[in-house]
């Protein structure tokens, strides 16, 4: 009995052993299957039950023909073994994925196309050249990373594959991918140089084409559905080559680690302007910090630019000595009035400065800017502008002269304070005509001029004058035109910011706008029918109400109406007030004794002493005793003379403007070092590169 058991457990061991040297060898046996089935199912008409899914990794296995009998796999993985043959796969027509990842196979789908296959992983094999898979209709995935091949082809009738990944091989050349739905495309460690034929891809979402030769990014610009990109490991040099994928709005994540381009100075700051969408940029965040600062650097908004212009002015005004100015008013809610018109490159803003000035010369004089640009056709140097040299322009802005700057295309604008003290000094209010970013500028100042916007309201008309001019190529019409729906955006989205807007389609017209305008505020008692029209009188009548209610628009009665095709760019800014405008010196008699003024007089000269260092204390006194604005800047005029009001006058449409402007008469000055403001009769046309 002992014997048998011994003679049947000799037997036992025996096939154990023979069985062991057969999976040593590599042969695929029953046992072996039996233990790595899973995922029990019902097939046919539901009433046999088999296995659908087989996973033998790491068995060593090199001969898996045995597999021919299991007809209902769905599921098949076979990594990390000595596989050379799959034609077994030919007996699985229900197989969906195949996994023979990490074995030594060197034939490309050499075999019977499963109908439903989906997912086929061939990595890590010894592939050298594809095969065409039209019979593959049903494939979406197919990984062929760490090969051998040299080009992608057979691939141009799987019209369901989505996933491609050809990483690690020799493919030099991208082509035989047009028309494929892909949607992740991995390219990784190849002998790529260029990005080329891509276009067609347009559901690409993820493109990973690192450690290649790529040089530039052109060929990417028409790939709107990208979210990623990886470009590591290329030899990207430049910035600007983030160009071609700028437009790319959905693009969020790009990785340009081990790329020449990262040794430019401000990298970073310079991609995340180009790139606003990017929330990952070389596997870090960027920060929403991070692309506001880009901006203010790169491109930073106009008050941004305006607060930056006024700093550096105040830093070099502080730097000089201080001297007392004419425009600076006795009382801190009376600044000095100014009157600003803006508005697009030719719209006409000079002219009507220049003849607002000439007609009503009593009441405003030009504020004459400085400029690096070069005289056009027709300008003298004084008449239109000062023109300056580079050089003079920056020695200037190191003295502290200029109350505002900007720089508008290649040249720098800037507005002295001497040029409004030649205006302040006739007692007159200074009149100018700027770009919209001298506007931001000035109105950082503690200047707080009135501005009038003046835009075309038909942009056609408004082309056909710039060519008409003769003074501008069709590319910086363009611009221009462009220019013009920046104003216009400017007033949409910066309420109260123009206190009038006048439509400049008609010279004539605007001009009647503008003048009458100015009379609402200027000449009320004169069309009232005052009997005193001396000048004297006039500027003695200028005031505000602060019971009247102000106008919300252009039209009413008295008012001129117009037509606008843009209504929203026209729409007027609502009434700009002013906290000084319902307190413009209310304790001030209506008439000054002799006496009185003569103690102004002494005031004003204990004054102009201190300032000189002749009597410090009785200045220190003065000072505690009326704070102003700007403790250096005091001015007592003794002109300042009855202020009335007028402003709610009867047939009154139109909201002031101008603050009440101290000018009883014009009083003699000494001659200003750049000399009185010269206004030509006919000024020139605005130029191509003017400040108008």
């Amino acid at each position: 009995m002992s014997q048998e058991v011994f003679s049947a457990g000799s037997s036992n061991y025996k096939e154990l052993e023979e069985n062991a040297e057969i999976k040593e060898d590599g042969v695929l046996i029953s046992e072996t299957v039996s233990g790595c089935v899973s995922k029990l199912g019902c097939f046919g008409i539901g009433l046999q039950h088999t296995y659908y899914s087989l996973s033998l990794p790491s068995q060593n296995l090199c001969d898996i023909s045995f597999l021919c009998n299991y007809v209902h796999l769905q599921k098949l993985e076979l990594p990390h073994n000595k596989i050379t043959d799959l034609s077994c796969v030919s007996y699985m027509p229900n197989l969906v994925f195949l996994d023979a990842s990490d074995n030594e196979i060197s034939n490309f789908f050499q075999f019977q196309p499963p109908k439903n296959l989906q997912e086929v992983n061939f990595s890590h094999n010894q592939m050298t050249k594809m095969r065409d898979l039209a019979a593959f209709v049903s494939l979406r995935k197919l990984d062929l990373d760490y090969n051998s091949f040299s080009e992608i082809f057979g691939l141009e009738k799987c019209c369901r594959l989505t996933h491609l990944s050809v990483a690690h091989n020799k493919i030099s050349l991208i082509r035989k991918l047009d028309g494929l739905p892909l949607t992740y495309l991995c390219l990784r460690g190849n002998q790529l140089e260029r990005i080329e034929r891509l276009d067609n891809l347009k559901c690409l979402q993820v493109l990973d084409l690192s450690m290649n030769r790529i040089t530039r990014l052109s060929g990417l610009q028409n790939l709107h559905l990208l979210s990623f990109i990886n470009l590591e490991n290329n030899q990207i040099n430049e910035i600007q080559e983030c160009k071609y994928i700028h437009d790319l709005l959905l693009l969020r994540d790009l990785n340009l680690l081990c790329n020449p381009v990262q040794e430019q100075p401000d990298y970073r700051e310079a991609v995340v302007f180009l790139l606003q969408h990017l929330t990952v940029l070389d596997q870090e965040k960027v920060t929403a910090e991070e692309k506001v600062e880009s901006v203010n650097k790169y491109d930073p908004p106009l008050d941004v630019v305006a607060a930056r212009d006024h700093m550096i002015n105040v830093v070099y005004q502080l730097m000089q000595p201080q001297v007392l100015y004419e425009s600076t008013l006795p009382g801190a809610d009376s600044p000095y009035p100014m009157l600003v018109l803006t508005g697009p490159q030719g719209c006409g803003k000079r002219q009507l400065v220049h003849r607002l000035c000439q007609e009503l010369s009593e009441y405003f004089g030009y504020g004459m800017c400085h400029t690096t640009r070069k005289p056009s056709f027709g300008e003298e140097n004084g008449s239109v502008y000062h023109f300056v040299s580079e050089e003079d322009f920056q020695n200037m802005v190191h003295m502290g002269k200029f109350i505002q700057t900007m720089q508008h295309g290649r040249h720098r604008y800037g507005l002295t304070r001497d040029a409004i003290e030649d205006v302040a000094r006739e007692g007159l209010v200074c009149c100018v005509h700027m770009e919209l970013e001298s506007v931001f500028s000035l109105k950082k100042s503690y200047f707080e001029p009135r501005c009038i916007l003046l835009i075309p309201t038909k942009v056609e008309n408004y082309i056909d004058h710039l060519r008409r001019c003769g003074l501008y190529t069709p590319a910086q019409i363009d611009v221009a035109a462009g220019r013009a729906e920046l104003y216009a955006k400017t007033n949409r989205q910066h309420p109260r910011f123009f206190d009038n807007v006048i439509p400049c389609d008609d010279l004539e017209e605007a001009f009647q706008t503008l003048q009458q305008i100015v009379k609402e505020n200027l000449l009320p008692e004169e069309e009232q029918g005052g009997e005193n029209n001396s000048k004297a009188s006039r500027g003695a009548s200028i005031g505000h109400n602060p019971e009247a209610k102000p106008p919300s628009s252009l039209s009413g009665p008295g008012s001129p109406t117009f037509q606008s095709d843009s209504e929203t760019a026209l729409e007027p800014s609502g009434s700009y007030e002013k906290p000084y405008l319902t307190r413009i010196q209310p304790e001030l008699p209506p008439q000054r004794t002799p006496a009185e003024l003569a103690s102004i007089r002494r005031q004003e000269q204990l004054v102009r002493e201190a300032m000189v260092g002749k009597s410090p204390w009785v200045y220190s006194q003065l000072s505690k005793s009326s704070p102003q604005t700007a403790p250096s800047l005091l001015h007592i005029q003794d002109t300042y003379a009855n202020f009335q009001d007028d402003s709610s006058r009867p047939g009154s449409s139109v909201k002031p403007i101008l603050p009440p402007i101290p000018t009883g008469r014009k009083t003699p000055a000494s001659p200003s070092p750049t000399g009185s403001p010269r206004l030509s009769p006919n000024p020139p046309l605005e130029g191509e590169k003017m400040q108008t």
